[in-house]
């Protein structure tokens, strides 16, 4: 592994990591690729209950939702306040309100499961943002230098090339 570039991942890091860390990190972005698929990753580690709470906060979270269970609530209402003789839930709706009360309870830790689900699969997407902008960070870095490096030679080759026409004159 060449110094210089291990001087500049260094430098580019610029954390307190320990050494191991350190060396796994140079290794990962001087010789491996670093870029990974997230999603697909994600994806092939999900449990069944993984995707049961992603599909029920995606389905709680819309408008669909709201319009229907808007319409059920109304729907409720009416039929136990005007349309049954005996209803089911006489006025103050007691029974819907348990109904409620334990929806919101069964719903609200599925829906913070699959919250921390996605707040996880950010924080591994940020940090392959993080190795990838280094490695490209690192790669320009190189780049500038074989530029300057050509450039260089490119002088001297005109500096060759003028001290040749003058010569010739």
């Amino acid at each position: 592994m060449d110094n210089k570039k291990k001087e500049l991942v260094k430098m580019l890091l610029n954390q307190n990591l320990d050494e191991k860390d350190e060396e796994e990190i140079i290794d990962l972005l001087i010789n491996n690729s670093v870029t990974i698929d997230v999603d697909k990753e994600n994806d092939s580690k999900m449990t069944f209950g993984d995707k049961v709470a992603d599909k029920l906060s995606e389905v709680a979270g819309s408008w669909t939702f709201i319009i229907i269970f808007s319409c059920f609530l109304i729907f409720w209402i009416i039929l136990n306040a005007f349309l049954l003789k005996k209803s089911i839930d006489p006025f103050p709706f007691v029974l819907l309100n348990l109904l409620l009360s334990c929806l919101a309870a069964l719903q609200a830790p599925i829906i913070m499961m699959s919250q921390n689900r996605q707040a996880k699969k950010d924080m591994i997407r940020n940090k392959n943002d993080y190795h990838t902008d280094l490695k490209s960070e690192l790669i320009l870095e190189e780049l500038y230098d074989h530029l300057e490096e050509i450039i260089k030679n490119q002088e001297k080759i005109l500096k060759y090339i003028k001290t040749l026409e003058d010569k010739k004159e």
